[in-house]
């Protein structure tokens, strides 16, 4: 079988996490860092793609095959170096006879266009591609030293002479080659180094003195920041947000205060759409052109069409989607719920589970009361209802077209189009009580009674 396949590396163990959790399962920008490579894997055509992991990580392994599927995981059985971690993947790729990418699963923000690029270059010339950069502090990074154009080897910092050491081209890890290529130089290559590991890095010494090809790449210091710790994880989260900032500007959107919005990796906004200070996206977010999302407010899972409102201070909850023109205004929280075209709920309200029909008015302190503690249900707010202050609507319930319920109202059935709908508790008065009470009590204190 021909094509693009792709190994995943994710057996390290993550200690300096510091966390329960496998290390590339937290999360950047609202995704799995390994859910990060295998989309990269994917968005250039790689399948097979095998992640490798360690035995440990059984909770990694079984997040990996949720996702790929049964075999899509290999086992390093020990931690004997990066050579030794992609040989543990040659089983699950012995039918692939094309070319193959070597990714890491703690570095999410690598381009498709970058391995795209690599790979082709792997397809049209052969040998071994490696991507590296341009390091402003190399430190313990490998470095790439070339002639020209052509790689003649990687050499690990801690085996490197002086003037090896001098040089800022590192090497991210990131490699593509053959199949018979990559797995035939793998077998040759042996642990004599300082750390006694079977480096994949040495594989382009030994193309060279093959006679094959050996080239590198050359991509932004930003898109190959691996993730080894809670303030790296943090950093990678900046640079996330950094660039989806700019990209934002680019494509025609107005942010007042830039650094305050934080977005998530699939959020889509169209040009002109408004957003305030102090927003956050989470996970599938649509904004249409010309809506407005104002200050503090959060969205996650909902749409939102062309010349909505949202905020400050409003909640939107996954299945929410709001029509144009529509209304959710300070401390609302919508989940679940249809707001059609031009209704709005503009203050204190909780809207989930419901459809609110085109022009309907959600009066403050309105709230869809949608759970016994057992299931969920439904309201329906038909076109142009008003709802007063302070109603429970309480689900399953429709109110019908054009109809008024009062301020206050608890409604537990269903609404008939165009009716007034007063559901309060009657009404009582006792004359003069309160003084009474006042003065009994009163009495008392001065007594030093105890009730």
């Amino acid at each position: 079988m021909g094509g693009r396949a792709a190994i995943i590396l994710a057996a390290g163990k993550g200690t300096r996490m510091k966390s329960a959790k496998p290390k590339v399962l937290h999360e950047v920008a609202g995704r799995p860092m390994i859910d990060w490579s295998i989309e990269l894997a994917r968005s250039v055509g790689c399948d097979p793609i095998v992640v490798v992991v360690s035995p440990s990580q059984s909770e990694l392994k079984a997040a990996v095959e949720a996702k790929l599927g049964p075999g899509s995981t290999a086992i390093q059985d020990e931690p004997l170096g990066t050579g030794h971690a992609v040989r543990a993947a040659q089983k699950a790729l012995k039918d692939h006879s094309g070319v193959v990418v070597v990714l890491y699963a703690d570095t999410p923000l690598i381009q498709t266009e970058t391995i795209e690029t690599l790979l082709g270059r792997a397809e049209d010339k052969g040998g071994v591609g490696v991507l590296g950069f341009e390091a402003e502090v190399p430190g313990a990074y490998g470095r790439l030293i070339t002639s020209g154009e052509a790689l003649d080897r990687i050499v690990e910092a801690k085996d490197a002479t002086p003037e090896e050491l001098a040089v800022a081209f590192c090497n991210s890890g990131v490699m593509a080659a053959g199949q018979s290529d990559l797995f035939s130089l793998l077998g040759d290559v042996t642990n004599e180094n300082a750390k006694g590991e079977y480096y994949l890095t040495d594989i382009v010494g030994l193309a060279k003195a093959k006679g094959l090809n050996a080239h590198a790449l050359t991509c932004d210091e930003a898109d190959v920041m691996g993730v080894n710790s809670r303030a790296e994880l943090a950093a990678v989260g900046h640079a996330f947000q950094t660039r989806r900032r700019e990209r934002a500007l680019d494509e025609g959107v107005t942010m007042a205060a830039p650094d305050t919005v934080f977005f998530s990796y699939d959020t889509v906004l169209e040009n002109d759409v408004t957003l305030e200070p102090n927003i956050v996206f989470g996970p599938g977010v649509s904004v249409k052109s010309g809506a407005t999302i104002r200050a503090f407010s959060y969205l996650e899972g909902a749409e939102v069409r062309a010349g909505a409102i949202v905020g400050p201070f409003a909640r939107l909850r996954p299945g929410t989607l709001l029509e144009e023109g529509v209304r959710v205004g300070n401390f609302v929280e919508v989940k679940n719920t249809h707001m059609r075209e031009g209704a709005k709920a503009n203050h204190l309200s909780y809207l989930g589970d419901g459809d609110v029909g085109a022009r309907a008015n959600i009066g403050a302190g309105t709230i869809f009361c949608n759970y016994d503690g057992f299931f969920k249900y439904h309201t329906t707010i038909g076109s142009g209802a008003f709802v007063g202050s302070n109603s429970s609507l309480v689900a399953p319930v429709a109110i019908g077209e054009g109809a008024y319920i009062g301020s206050g109202s608890v409604i537990t059935d269903d609404v008939t189009a165009d009716a007034l709908v007063i559901a309060r508790g009657q009404k009582i008065e006792k004359d003069g009580w309160a003084l009474s009470f006042r003065t009994r009590m009163s009495a008392k204190k001065a007594a030093g009674e105890v009730s």
